[in-house]
């Protein structure tokens, strides 16, 4: 009886040693924080940029010689050429629609002629030297992406001449600073922080005015009345003060 008693004890032991540990006995596991939720990059039109464009142009112009009540038909012609200048503006984004003013200044080479039809021994040539535009913006943004149009003033600066057709000698001259309005609209996109990229349509209605013309000496010719407007194509590259923030959401 006794070497039973012992029996049951030592395999009542053994079993307690090979139990598998309690919750109790366990080590604690260490606390592992959730990871953060993902959260997007917003890129934003705020602030300030500056930046350089390059295109090219056409504007059309109609000339008539003034005498007195009566204006003459001389005939019309398309001025074309490149450009290349440079732009200032600030924009502010509000959820995806983005408000801005810009101003712009471009040296021009838009020149055209024609055989005046009043007088088929002279060529009446135009050219455009340089413009201006000082407009407002309106645009709607997809993230690094903005569509905009855009309306406002402009100027050009305008010079022209009738030569002889036979030889090419001037005959008479003009200048004149013309004011006029614009409407456009553009496409851009952000490749960088900083830096975007974007094509541009401009037209100007520069409206019709008239102007005296003089010889090399001074001399007073004719007084001219010309219509012109004008279309632009511009490639920009702009530099802006700001760049992407992380969404609040």
């Amino acid at each position: 009886m006794k070497k039973i008693l012992l029996g049951t004890v030592a395999l009542v032991a053994l079993g307690m040693a090979s139990a598998p540990a309690s919750a109790a006995d366990l080590a604690a596991r260490p606390y592992t924080k959730a990871p953060p939720p993902m959260i997007a990059a917003i890129y934003d039109w705020s602030g300030f940029y500056i930046g350089i464009n390059g295109g090219g142009g056409s504007s059309h112009k109609c000339w008539d010689l003034i005498t007195g009540p009566v204006a003459t038909p001389e005939g019309c012609h398309d001025a074309t050429g490149g450009t290349v200048g440079g732009q200032i503006g600030y924009r502010w984004q509000s959820s995806n629609w983005v408000f801005g003013l810009e101003g712009q200044g471009n040296w021009a080479d838009f020149k055209g002629s024609n055989i005046n039809l009043t007088n088929a021994l002279l060529r009446d040539n135009s050219k455009i030297d340089a413009f201006g535009l000082l407009t407002g913006q309106v645009g709607y943004a997809w993230n690094s992406a903005l569509f905009y149009v855009k309306g406002g003033a402009a100027v050009v600066n305008d010079s022209y001449n009738t030569t002889v057709v036979a030889t090419g000698v001037l005959n008479d001259r003009a200048s004149q600073t013309r004011w006029g309005s614009t409407v456009g609209a553009g496409l851009e996109f952000g490749f960088a922080p900083n830096w975007s990229v974007g094509v541009e349509y401009d037209h100007m209605f520069l409206g019709r005015n008239s102007i005296n013309f003089t010889t090399p000496a001074g001399a007073l010719t004719t007084t001219e009345s010309i219509r012109q407007d004008a279309d632009l194509g511009l490639v920009r590259l702009n530099y802006r003060w700001g760049g992407p923030v992380i969404a609040k959401y």
